[in-house]
């Protein structure tokens, strides 16, 4: 897969990528990743990319030109996201589809903004991580890489960790532990060494409900809420079923928000 970044910052995205999952991808070829300095464009001696807004107004507009001209010349996989606060909200369903495309890239904005010439003519959609301000696009776009990257064939050296993770299936992920089977007077529960490996499935599956319904019931929602098996599988290992749904339900009836989850 090829990914390119346009930034005017190059170095936060190549250091970054040259470490973990990701920089053994790029190693084993597997990612394709191309950083362009946008200040390679330009056409002064100091390499101007940003310059004060018409009607005035507190800070800088990044330039239309640098950043078409870099569009142009290195002709980057489409889509091409901008990545700010007005755009659709990257999620983990959105990983997965563009993990299943043959690319895209990334414009990483600076400043105030970048010029709405450059949101009319010439990316295709605008990105956002979540409800925060950033100093730069840059941390959004590895926060897209990561997320995708990993999910690549043969970026995992297990493949099946993708599919346990948290929203693979609507739901947050189940407790992890390791040893020590007990630590400080805490003990790992006694059936995930039980060695019953039903038994653990089970519990894992009821103890990512129970977390979801807890700390995300706004998950639990979207999925329609529980349904019989899974208000039985609540039961069996001593969870409140019946508190889950009405929380649930609460949820749905009021339009009450879950958590705030801007960061």
């Amino acid at each position: 897969m090829r990914i390119d970044v346009l930034t005017i910052f190059p170095g936060l995205i190549t250091d970054f990528s040259s470490e973990s999952l990701l920089g053994r991808a790029r190693r084993d070829g597997l990612v394709d990743l191309r950083v362009h300095d946008l200040r390679d464009a330009t056409d002064d001696v100091h390499r101007t990319v940003d310059d004060a807004p018409y009607g005035g107004g507190a800070g800088m507009v990044m330039l239309p030109g640098p950043i078409f001209a870099t569009v142009e010349r290195v002709r980057p996989p489409r889509p091409l996201f901008l990545l700010g606060p007005g755009g659709r909200r990257f999620d983990q369903a959105m990983a997965r589809d563009l993990a299943g495309g043959e690319g895209f890239s990334l414009l990483c904005g600076r400043y105030e903004g970048i010029d709405q010439r450059v949101h009319d003519h010439l990316v295709d959609e605008e990105l956002s991580i979540g409800d925060v301000v950033l100093s730069g696009g840059e941390v959004a776009a590895l926060v897209v890489l990561e997320a995708v990257t990993r999910l690549l064939p043969g970026v995992m050296g297990n493949a099946d960790s993708a599919d346990e993770e948290s929203f693979a299936d609507g739901l947050l992920e189940y407790p992890q532990y390791t040893r020590p089977a007990e630590f400080r007077g805490w003990e790992v529960p006694s059936v995930l060494r039980s060695g019953d490996h039903a038994r653990v499935a089970r519990w894992r599956r009821a103890t990512a409900i129970e977390r979801t319904v807890r700390c995300r019931p706004d998950l639990i929602a979207a999925r329609g809420g529980l349904d019989d098996d899974e208000v039985r599988l609540l039961s069996e290992f001593g969870f409140d079923a019946d508190r889950s749904i009405v929380e649930v339900d609460r949820n749905d009836d009021t339009g009450t928000p879950g958590p705030d989850r801007a960061g």
